[in-house]
């Protein structure tokens, strides 16, 4: 997220379209009820996949599946229970998400509730600025519900997560 974003997300997104193939990620269900919060926008990007995004979004570098990022990330990286713009959200594997799942925190709006920009929650398409709220019991980012573009409302599934995987350099909106 340094230097010109827009145009190292131009780059992302061309480079992504020849990437087909990557490593896979979850979708969501929809339905819920409806957050006063605007949504970003979704762009159609076949053979996206969240890994390498988030990588390279956040400039993160851990490979594989989604979900073993947190314990790759043990000792390199600072693992965190709370959000940091530009930290990468990384969801456990689950029946929904059997590859785990990879977003990152493009807006932090209160101690519950970020904007995440992500690949291939809806399959085939980047998502930006989308709403994902903390449900835990304990306020620790352990379990989410994420906002699902095609009905435009908060899915109902609740997501578990290991938390935040936070960048090695200060990110900015820019």
């Amino acid at each position: 997220m340094r230097g010109n974003t827009l145009l190292r997300l131009r780059f992302l997104l061309a480079l992504m379209m020849l990437a087909v193939g990557l490593s896979a990620c979850g979708s969501s269900s929809g339905g819920g009820a409806g957050y006063g919060v605007a949504m970003g926008g979704s762009t159609r990007v076949p053979g996206l996949s969240c890994a390498p995004f988030a990588r390279e979004l956040s400039g993160i570098a851990l490979y594989g599946d989604a979900a073993d990022w947190w314990p790759q990330a043990d000792g390199r990286y600072v693992r965190a229970d709370r959000p940091v713009l530009g930290g990468v959200l990384v969801f456990r594997r689950s029946g929904r998400l059997p590859s785990g799942h990879v977003s990152v925190v493009s807006r932090i709006l209160g101690a519950r509730q970020v904007q995440v920009t992500q690949a291939n929650w809806v399959p085939g398409e980047l998502d930006r600025d989308q709403l994902v709220v903390d449900v835990s019991d304990a306020n620790d980012w352990s379990a989410v519900r994420v906002w699902y573009p095609p009905v435009r409302q908060l899915g109902t599934y609740t997501y578990e997560t290991y938390g935040f995987i936070l960048p090695r350099h200060p990110a900015t909106r820019d």
